[in-house]
């Protein structure tokens, strides 16, 4: 159970944004993301979000994001959060319908990036993919990807005036701007990091899961951070969490922007993933090696014997 006897976190605690793998060619690989999707979840994964940023939806097609959902729903027993968000509105409805119907558990909903719209449209955005299914919903506020924050005024709006908005992923990077929202939203609204260094910061505000990225390769971490959390042994947690630093650092970077890294170090492991399409296909040199180091600071490594 978690912190002050709430119950679980409907999506799990520990939920990797999960890579899309790609066969040689570029073709999207069903059987691969059902192998990597069974295999997160083995490793301590609660749920997982499919097609999302991590998962290169700007480059799927409607069709592949749908058959990809409904592969890795198929293939495992944990909530699965579908990536189905839009900067239209239309497309972001007509997702959320497709993906409803192949048995997704929840809808993950990004904000509208590139066209910017006031906080209204964001609103009526929200509130009509809300509408169009009846899962619950998570926002995913993203402002450097996205170049407009959905406030918090807009949140609770949300929040309070439809039945099914669950929670948002925060990649907002404001702690004390979650912790405003988390004391001001209703029972149940749920907030999840979508920063993995942010995620404890997070945990201390109310937060009650991650939405991660790290976690393609630290669930057992993670799943000891938020034990430790739940039981108030806040000096464990903050060991853990400084001990997947190297992690958090390796993910993204200007270099090697997420999901490159996480391909290439699932590639080391020999798990399906192929490469990204372009334009996220540029690979620095030496990555796979950084991948072993990596590998070398984390218990799955250790026990693959990187360590």
């Amino acid at each position: 159970m978690a912190h002050h006897g709430h119950p679980s976190p409907r999506f799990g605690r520990v939920v990797t944004a999960m890579v899309t793998p790609f066969s040689d060619d570029g073709a999207l690989d069903l059987a691969g993301a059902a192998e990597l999707a069974r295999w997160l979840v083995a490793c301590g994964n609660e749920g997982l979000v499919v097609a999302g940023t991590t998962g290169e939806s700007p480059t799927l097609s409607h069709d592949e994001q749908i058959d990809l959902i409904a592969a890795v729903t198929d293939a495992t027993d944990v909530p699965i959060l579908a990536g189905a968000g839009s900067n239209d509105t239309a497309a972001a409805v007509e997702l959320t319908e497709r993906a409803t119907a192949v048995g997704a558990a929840g809808i993950l909903s990004v904000a509208p990036y590139y066209n910017r719209p006031p906080q209204a449209g964001l609103y009526d955005h929200f509130r009509t993919i809300a509408e169009s299914t009846h899962l619950p919903m998570i926002i995913y506020d993203i402002p450097v990807r996205t170049g407009r924050k959905v406030d918090t005024a807009t949140l609770l709006s949300l929040a309070h005036d439809t039945e099914n908005m669950a929670g948002i992923k925060d990649a907002a990077g404001d702690p004390a701007e979650t912790g405003r929202l988390i004391a001001a939203a209703p029972d149940g609204f749920e907030v999840y990091s979508g920063d993995d260094a942010l995620t404890l910061p997070l945990l201390a505000v109310g937060a009650v899961g991650v939405i991660g990225v790290a976690t393609h390769w630290t669930a057992a971490e993670h799943l000891e951070m938020f034990e430790a959390w739940e039981r108030g042994d806040t000096a464990t947690a903050r060991d853990i969490n400084a001990a997947m630093g190297p992690s958090f650092d390796y993910e993204t970077g200007d270099a090697a922007p997420n999901p490159i890294p996480t391909k290439a170090l699932l590639r080391v492991l020999g798990r399906p993933a192929g490469r990204c399409r372009p334009p996220m296909d540029a690979e620095p040199a030496g990555l796979a090696d950084d991948a072993r180091a990596t590998l070398a600071t984390t218990r799955l490594g250790r026990e693959l014997g990187f360590g």
